[in-house]
This record gives C-alpha cells, structure tokens and sequence, in this order.
C-alpha cells in the first residue's frame, strides 16, 4: 500500500467524500482507464489508467488530444485507488484539489508491449476503448529540466481511424445543424424533463478555435461580424476549442429578451447591448459530445463558462451567460414566464442526445401565440401611413404556398421604411400562391417573390385560414421562406413523436441495427418536410409486425381510429 501512502497523507477523509482505497490486483486480464472531469482551482481533465493495482495519474490542462501528432501537456501526480476510476461530487474548499468532479470517459486500455516497463522507462503507447474515446494514443515522459524530475509528460494523439473526424470536429468555423424543438400544447410532466426560458431573439452556434471566432444562424451564415460583441467576449473561453449552442438577445430595462430591439440594433450596427445566452455544449478541445445525455453537456457547459467569467470576469459575463433550468416544476416556470411576458418556455429531455433537426425531444410552450409567416405582397398606404399598409402573408401546407391574412400593425416610422426598401426589389406581377385571392382580398396587393419570412403575433385562426389580430414583430434573417409552415401543437409525452403516442416504443424493429419502434418514428418525423409532398393523399400499403420483425407480419386492410390515434 506504499503506493497510496501519499494520496492519503494529502486528504482528510472525515471532511471528503473520495475513497481511502485499497491497493489490490486487478480481477481479470483487461485494464481500466478512466477520465474525470476536474473543476478545480484550474479546470482540467485527469486521466488515470489501471496499472498494478492502482490509478496511474496525469492531470491534463487541455484535454486529450483528438488530432493526429497533437501534443497535451500530462503532469504526473500521486497513484490513486481504483474506486478513485467512479469517484463523482465536491471535494469540499480547503481541501487538495477543491471543486467538482465528473466522470467524463471511461473504458478499457490496451498497451503495447509491457506496460509495467513502459511506465517506468517513461514511454507507454496504446489503444483506448471507451464510451467517447476509441483510438491510439501516447505518454511520453520529458526529459531534462523542461521535464521537471519526472513530473512532466507528453499525452500524444497517434494516427488511426478516428483521426479524420476529429480533425474535422476541431477545424475553424466547424458547424452542425442545430437541433430545434417542437411546438407543444401544454408543458410536460414527469421526471425526464428539464425546462428552460424561451428566448426570443436569433439562435446562435458558436465555434471557438484557437482564440478565433465564429458565430454562425441557425441556417449556417456567418454572423460573426454582426454580433461582433459577444465574439469578442468568446475569444476569453477557457477552452482551446469548443462549440457552443444558444440565442442572441437584447434585453429590456426589466431583464426581458425583445426581438424588435434585437431588430433595431443589428440594423443600425449596434452590437454593445446584445447578450449571447448559451443552453448547450456539442463540442469540447475536440471531443465530440452530442452523443452524451443534456444533463452532462449542460454540466460541462456549466462549469467551462464558469471558469471562463472567473479568469475574465465582467467582459465576459456582460455578453456571455449560462442559461438556467430547472428539473420538473415547468407548470410553475411557464405560468412565471407568462406572468412577466416572457416568450414560455422550452422543455427538453434531460436524458437525450443532441440530434440535428426538429423533434419532440425538445418541446417549446408559448405564452403567446406567434410563429414565421412568408411575405407574399403588400398593399397600398392610407391616410397619414407612409411607404406600405399591410404585408401580405402565406404560410406552406403540404408544400403549397396558401394565403394566411394581412398584418397591418407592430410597425414603427423606422421599419416601414427599411421594409419597403426591402420589398422594392422583389415586386413581381406574378402571384406567389397557388389559388388566386379571392377579389375582395386581391384589390390593392402588390406581391413580391416569396423570399421574406415575418415574425408575427396573433390571436388565433378564423376558419377559412387567416390570422385574428395579428401584430408584426419584425423580419427573421436565419430562416428560409421554404420552411415556413403551420405549426400545430402536439401532445407533450416521452412516448409522443410528432403529436403521435408510440406504443412499445422500445421494441426493436430492425434486429440487425437494433433500430427501435420509437427510433424509426424520429427518422420519419425529421424527413416528414421532404417525404410528405410525395406520399400526402396518395393510397398507401401499409404492412404492419407487432413483434418486430423477426415476429410476423400482415398488411394493414382497414382504417380504424386506434390506428389513426396510436401507432
């Protein structure tokens, strides 16, 4: 037990909670590696790996590397014990090490040659297998002064399969596609959810590399320049890369995110006001992190903006910050919001992955109703208005362009003016919809190409398909007037895909991919914009194995409401 003489001597284990350990021989042939995330004085990552019965220890400023021939600074510390490998929590102030740990990788690792050796010649090679890491890597002992007594090693990133995506994951201005929520009638309840203020301002991925840059809309533009305030601040994150995902905002005096203010601002250049609040974290000094649950990216986003407003302080936090959320209690949270006229709320899955593309793992509850609509025209001036009366606007269905009203309200001298100019251009004499308006409705319209998309606040819909009371807020730049379409709401349940309750949501359908029941809906659900103009009203054979299938299966003859109301 010399081994961990010194681990203990550097802990008082009636005020932490880590393990006193004990040294003993590992139980099979396979060795363990493990990697926690360490918030302490200095973030950084340790790195342990199972070697006669204790933890062989690095501590790492930066990370493992992910690219090929990169090289991380390791400083060798004491041998832990191998219950250290689970050890999660705080290690209370005043104690060694003070601050949180999270497991961050596990797995096993396999050397080349004898590792026993290799360790104490000071160059040890081999592969990782784990939950996040899979591939070659190698420490390196320094020598000479440089190398501080033994202290000081090198954690090396060695060619393999995995190479290119990491390179990939860690090139400037890297981007994924975000992933967007789904409009929900009533907040979720249960366990599985966790539930966030709603932002109404534009949402915002931003890759930091290396001290540089990008913000990037929700399309994939470049809006670094635009937002140029809050890319200065990011240029303080304590992270050699990262990629961030949030909302840029302005607020009011009460605190409250104001799309037409965000509006006014970027159209005159003004940037010091706007706020980039960040929800989540897809990647970190290159390790790809979309595949981990929300709770662990929002803890590590956590701590490294956290780290980052300590080292930076106010210039940091004044265009940075962390948004909250709770866990559970989201009928209380949306009935605050609404209470100070907020936008509502965003509930998520606090166990799901990041997945590109729109799903019901991601839920938003509006206190208002409001939604994009494409502008189709507009109509002449009246009485002291100047430049335009109303846009004209159309929302898609089943892929086809149909009238949804005028709005007429929501704008100031400033915007009619800047709105005319933009539509200026786009004057057609050809109408944008697929039915001719009605005469009443036609009288007066000017219709432009379909190419700008309006926020607008309503009430409700009138039966033939029109907006009641509607209000303009102000034009969107980071959605295509492609996508615009009636967003319905669904029913909030974990069960639920598109509005849609899935039995036995767990059955595997596909043995050979292990592709489940509840995994086949997402699918269908994210390619639904594509596929439906295709297969909507068109007679389909509809074949149908209740057990999977490897289980039998039979064609659907007949409608019935089950079928139509549980899949």
């Amino acid at each position: 037990m010399a081994s961990l003489q010194k681990y203990r001597r550097m802990r008082d284990f009636k005020l932490t909670r880590e393990p006193r350990g004990v040294r003993r021989r590992a139980a099979g042939p396979k060795l363990s590696y493990y990697i926690q995330k360490h918030a302490a004085s200095r973030l950084h990552y340790d790195f342990r790996l199972e070697l006669e019965g204790t933890l062989k220890s690095w501590a790492v400023p930066k990370g493992p590397p992910l690219v090929p021939h990169e090289r991380r600074l390791a400083v060798r510390v004491e041998d832990h014990p191998l219950e250290y490998g689970t050890f999660e929590g705080e290690i209370p102030q005043g104690e060694y090490g003070a601050g949180t740990v999270r497991l961050w990788d596990r797995g096993e690792w396999i050397p080349e040659g004898d590792p026993v050796q290799g360790y104490a010649k000071g160059h040890l090679k081999f592969r990782l297998k784990g939950r996040r890491l899979d591939g070659v890597w190698a420490l390196v002992a320094m020598r000479g002064p440089s190398g501080e007594n033994g202290k000081n090693w090198l954690l090396i990133k060695e060619k393999d399969d995995d190479a290119d995506r990491a390179k990939t994951l860690a090139s400037p201005g890297a981007f994924f596609p975000p992933q967007l929520a789904t409009l929900a009638a009533a907040v979720p309840t249960g366990d599985g959810w966790v539930h966030e203020i709603k932002f109404d301002g534009y949402r915002i991925q931003a890759s930091v590399r290396d001290g540089e840059v990008s913000l990037r809309s929700r399309r994939g533009n470049d809006w670094t320049d635009q937002f140029g305030g809050a890319a200065a601040a990011l240029k303080g994150l304590v992270a050699a890369s990262a990629t961030l995902d949030g909302e840029a905002v302005v607020l009011d005096a009460e605190g409250r995110s104001d799309f037409q203010a965000l509006q006014n601002a970027l159209s005159e250049g003004r940037t010091d006001s706007v706020v980039y609040y960040v929800f989540d974290l897809l990647e970190v000094e290159g390790l790809d992190l979309r595949g981990e649950s929300l709770n662990e990216r929002k803890a590590a986003l956590k701590i490294l903006l956290a780290d980052s407003a300590k080292r930076r302080g106010d210039a940091f936090t004044d265009r940075v910050r962390y948004s909250e959320h709770i866990e559970g209690k989201g009928e209380q949270l949306l009935r605050h919001a609404c209470e100070f006229k907020l936008e509502g709320v965003i509930a998520k899955l606090k166990d799901g992955a990041y997945r590109s593309g729109r799903s019901t793992d991601w839920l938003k509850i509006k206190c208002a109703r409001e939604q994009e609509f494409v502008v189709a025209g507009f109509t002449d001036p009246g009485g002291s208005r100047g430049h335009f009366g109303a846009l004209v606007l159309g929302v898609r269905e089943e892929g086809i362009l149909r009238y949804a009203g005028r709005v007429g309200t929501g704008f100031s001298a400033a915007s009619l003016k800047e709105l005319r100019a933009r539509l200026r251009p786009l004057e057609t004499d050809r109408s944008p919809f697929e039915k001719p308006l009605p005469a009443p409705e036609a009288r007066g319209v000017h219709f432009v190409k379909p190419e700008l998309v309006a926020e607008v606040a309503f009430t409700g819909w009138t039966r033939d398909g029109s907006l009641r009371h509607p209000s303009f807020k102000g034009l969107r730049e980071d959605k295509p007037a492609e996508e615009v379409v009636v967003e319905r709401p669904v029913k909030a349940s974990p069960d639920a895909v598109a509005g849609v309750r899935i039995t036995h949501p767990e059955r595997v359908l596909y043995p050979e991919s292990g592709v489940t029941k509840r995994e086949l809906a997402l699918y269908y659900e994210a390619v639904a914009p594509r596929m439906l103009p295709y297969v909507a009203r068109r007679p389909l054979a509809v074949v149908r194995c209740p057990e999977g299938r490897a289980g039998g299966c039979f064609f659907q003859k007949h409608g019935s409401s089950a079928f139509t109301e549980d899949v």
